[in-house]
């Protein structure tokens, strides 16, 4: 959303934003933007014992409206099922704070960081991919970066820095993308 109203991501618009946690920042920035939001919880479906596939499937109806020519994944937690990715082959992309092969999933700055204190890395990385299926992190790399650890690093400066370096990685990756899909 930055990326776009700051002319970053010219001849780009957020058609929606999709959210899964109702304290998601981006809600609220989507709708002080005036781009259309939907809250979209996974709770009722599993309270009424439904599963991941009918939440994904109905995730992917929720947004077909929208016609997105790509889905760009930003602190969403969930790993999308077929039923979702399915519908947009090779039309959704996530970002991911480490580097190809190293510390997929959850909670990888600070494991990437434990790495480092250990001795076992000197830098780790953010690399941006495609979900092409139900894989955590490790879709084809569209884009990657190496973030060096610094001897004087906190988790909180090395944070800070990972965190930066998404804000410029993620844009110019999702350029990337649009300029090589296919037409619809």
């Amino acid at each position: 959303m930055d990326a776009c109203a700051s002319g970053e991501l010219e001849d780009v618009r957020v058609a929606v934003v999709l959210v899964n946690r109702k304290d998601a920042g981006a809600l609220g920035r989507a709708l002080q933007r005036g781009i259309p939001a939907i809250y979209h919880p996974l709770k009722p479906y599993v309270v009424e014992g439904r599963n991941r596939r009918e939440y994904d499937a109905d995730l992917a109806t929720l947004l077909a409206p929208y016609c997105p020519d790509l889905v760009v994944l930003a602190g969403w937690m969930h790993i999308l099922s077929m039923a979702f990715l399915g519908r947009y082959e090779r039309r959704v992309i996530n970002i991911h704070p480490a580097l190809p092969g190293t510390f997929p999933g959850m909670h990888a700055i600070q494991r990437a960081y434990e790495a480092y204190q250990r001795g076992e890395i000197r830098h780790t990385g953010i690399m941006v991919h495609y979900a092409p299926d139900e894989g955590v992190d490790e879709g084809p790399v569209v884009s990657q970066v190496e973030v060096p650890i610094l001897p004087e690093d906190t988790l909180e400066t090395l944070e800070a820095r990972m965190h930066a370096a998404e804000h410029c990685i993620y844009p110019a990756a999702i350029r990337d993308v649009l300029k090589s899909l296919p037409e619809l």
